[in-house]
C-alpha cells in the first residue's frame, strides 16, 4: 500500500488546504520530484518544498508509519542523509538522518475512494480490471500509451538481443542468427533453440555451408537430435566433430507434446539448417530487405510464421542494431514495418478488443502483450495510465 502513497505525493492527490509538518511549520510542495521506482535509495529525487518559507530542494522519503524509517535502517545509511522530507501516512515518531539531523515529517492521509478504487483493481476477478475505462477513452490518450508501451517493449527485446550478441563475443551476425533460432522454436522450445543456438559452432558450418547435409549434422548434432533422424546423420556428425574438435554439448530437453508435426523441433532444425545454407539466415542480407515482400522473398515462410519472424525478430535486430550503430534509419524501418504487418490473433489481443480498444497493426498488437505482461500481470495498475484514468475519473 506505500505505492498508493506515492501515486498520492506523485499526483498531488492530498489535501489541497495547508500542510503542516508534525512540529507546527507549514509545508508548500513546489514540486513532486522524480519518482524513483528501480533504483535504491529515496522514494523521490530532487523534490522542492517550502517550509515555513524557506525553499528546500532535495530528495522525499515516504513511509505508511514513520517508525519505519528505522525499521529500513535508513538512520544508519549515509544515502539518506540528503532527505528534506519524510511523508508519511501515520507519523508515530520522529525520525533522524545518520548524522543526528532530525528531518520534517509530514502526514499525508491516502484518499479513502482512491484506496476502495485501488483494492477493488487488485482484487477483481474480471479481467483486465479496469475495462469499464476503455470504452471512455479518447483514440488519442489510449494510442498514446500504446504508442510508449510499443517503445519500451522494443527496448526490452533489444537488451535480449545485446545479451545474445555479448555471449556470442560481439557477433552481431550469430546474435542475429540466435535470435532467428529462440523464434524458431516458438514459445514452446524458444528457450530450448536459444540454447541449441548459442551452442551451435556457426563457424565450423560455415566452412561446409555449400553442403546442406554436412549442416544438417551438424545443427541436428549440437541439438541432440541425431536419434529422430536417418543414421547416417550421425556418422556425419562424428565426422565433423573429428575435424573441428567439438566438445560434447550439454542435453537440451526438447517438447514435443501437442506440438505439430510440421513444428518438431527436428523439423524445424532442418528448415533452419537449409535456410543457413542457402544464405537466407544472414545478417547483411536481413538488413538489405527493406519491406515485408522483401522479406518474405527472403525467407520463403508461410504468412503466419513470416509475420512473427519479423515481429519477434527483424524488428528487435533492426531497432537494436540502429540504436548501437547510430543508424536510425534502421529504427524508423522497425516502426514502420509495425505499422504494416496486421495485429496479432492472439488471446491477449482479443481480450483487449473486447473491452473496445481499437487495435490496428502489429505495433498495436506488441504494445497490448506489453502492457498485459508487464503491467496487468503485476498488478502494476498505479504505473499504467489506463489505471490512472480508472483511479482519475472515479
Amino acid at each position: 500500500m506505500e505505492q498508493l502513497l506515492h501515486y498520492t505525493w506523485k499526483h498531488r492527490l492530498f489535501p489541497l488546504g495547508t500542510l503542516r509538518t508534525t512540529d507546527g511549520r507549514e509545508v508548500e510542495v513546489i514540486d513532486t520530484g522524480l519518482h524513483n521506482r528501480t533504483d535504491a535509495g529515496p522514494d523521490f529525487f530532487n523534490a522542492k518544498a517550502k517550509i515555513d518559507g524557506v525553499l528546500w530542494v532535495g530528495n522525499v522519503e515516504m513511509h505508511l508509519k514513520a517508525s519505519d524509517w528505522y525499521r529500513h535502517r535508513h538512520d544508519s545509511d549515509p544515502a539518506y542523509d540528503n532527505v528534506v522530507l519524510h511523508v508519511v501516512e501515520l507519523a508515530d515518531m520522529d525520525v533522524e538522518t545518520s548524522q543526528g539531523v532530525t528531518i520534517p515529517t509530514v502526514e499525508i492521509p491516502i484518499p479513502s475512494q482512491l484506496r476502495n478504487e485501488y483494492e477493488q483493481l487488485l482484487n477483481t476477478d474480471q479481467y483486465p480490471p479496469c475495462y469499464s475505462i476503455i470504452p471512455t477513452l479518447t483514440p488519442l490518450k489510449a494510442h498514446a500509451w500504446m504508442s510508449a508501451l510499443q517503445t519500451e517493449r522494443l527496448e526490452q527485446k533489444m537488451a535480449a538481443m545485446l545479451k545474445r550478441v555479448k555471449a556470442k563475443n560481439g557477433s552481431w551476425e550469430d546474435g542475429y542468427f540466435t535470435t532467428l533460432a529462440r523464434n524458431f522454436g516458438f514459445s514452446l522450445n524458444g528457450d530450448n533453440f536459444e540454447q541449441w543456438a548459442l551452442m551451435l559452432p556457426l563457424n565450423a558450418a560455415s566452412h561446409h555451408r555449400d553442403d546442406l547435409f554436412q549442416v544438417e549434422a551438424l545443427f541436428l548434432g549440437t541439438a541432440g537430435l541425431l536419434n529422430r533422424v536417418d543414421e547416417k546423420y550421425a556418422k556425419e556428425y562424428t565426422y565433423l566433430c573429428k575435424k573441428f574438435n567439438i566438445a560434447e554439448v550439454p542435453t537440451i530437453h526438447w517438447k514435443y507434446l501437442r506440438t505439430r508435426p510440421q513444428n518438431f523441433p527436428h523439423v524445424r532444425i532442418m528448415q533452419l539448417a537449409r535456410m543457413y545454407s542457402e544464405r537466407r539466415t544472414g545478417l547483411s542480407e536481413m538488413l538489405d530487405s527493406t519491406d515485408v515482400k522483401a522479406l518474405n522473398n527472403l525467407f520463403g515462410l508461410r504468412k503466419e510464421v513470416l509475420d512473427l519472424i519479423i515481429i519477434n525478430t527483424v524488428i528487435p535486430t533492426l531497432f537494436a542494431y540502429g540504436r548501437s550503430h547510430a543508424k536510425e534509419n534502421l529504427c524508423e524501418r522497425a516502426f514502420e514495418l509495425l505499422e504494416t504487418l496486421k495485429p496479432e490473433g492472439n488471446h491477449i489481443v482479443r481480450m483487449w478488443k473486447d473491452c473496445g480498444l481499437e487495435v490496428k497493426n502489429a505495433g498495436d498488437s506488441q504494445a497490448l502483450i506489453q502492457l498485459k505482461k508487464e503491467y496487468c500481470d503485476r498488478r502494476e495498475c498505479l504505473r499504467c495510465r489506463f489505471g490512472y484514468e480508472y483511479l482519475s475519473k472515479k
